[in-house]
């Protein structure tokens, strides 16, 4: 099995800034993506970025330019930095993993718990 545990989600102001981690433990035997999702009330869940095994990125269009998908292999641990913040991107993140298991089913695909994410004045 593979654990995600996500962190850094808040309450801030319009035009603020946060940082969101989530580091991958477990039977881990590559990675071929990691991504941020979020679902707002109401609202179906929506991919927000993904970065793949090979360093691509691909950004949700109302996102692109305010923020950034990284990782750190080593750590087997993606994170979204998140600049502009806007009133609309309020939502819980989840954060997504996808690779090879190193135990049981061939692949894991695991999800985070969420972290909840609230821009207001």
């Amino acid at each position: 099995q593979v654990q995600l545990v996500e962190s850094g989600g808040g309450l801030v102001q319009p035009g603020g800034s946060l940082r969101l981690s989530c580091a991958a433990s477990g039977s881990i035997k590559s990675i071929n993506a990691m991504g941020w999702y979020r679902q707002a009330p109401g609202n179906e869940r929506e991919l927000v970025a993904i970065i793949t095994s090979d360093g691509s990125t691909n950004y949700l269009d109302s996102v692109k330019g305010r923020f950034t998908i990284s990782r750190d292999s080593a750590k087997n641990t993606v994170y979204l930095q998140m600049n502009s913040l806007k009133p609309e991107d309020t939502a819980v993140y989840y954060c997504n993993v996808f690779g090879g298991s190193t135990r049981g089913s061939p692949h894991f695909d695991s999800w985070g718990q969420g972290t909840q994410v609230t821009v207001s004045s």
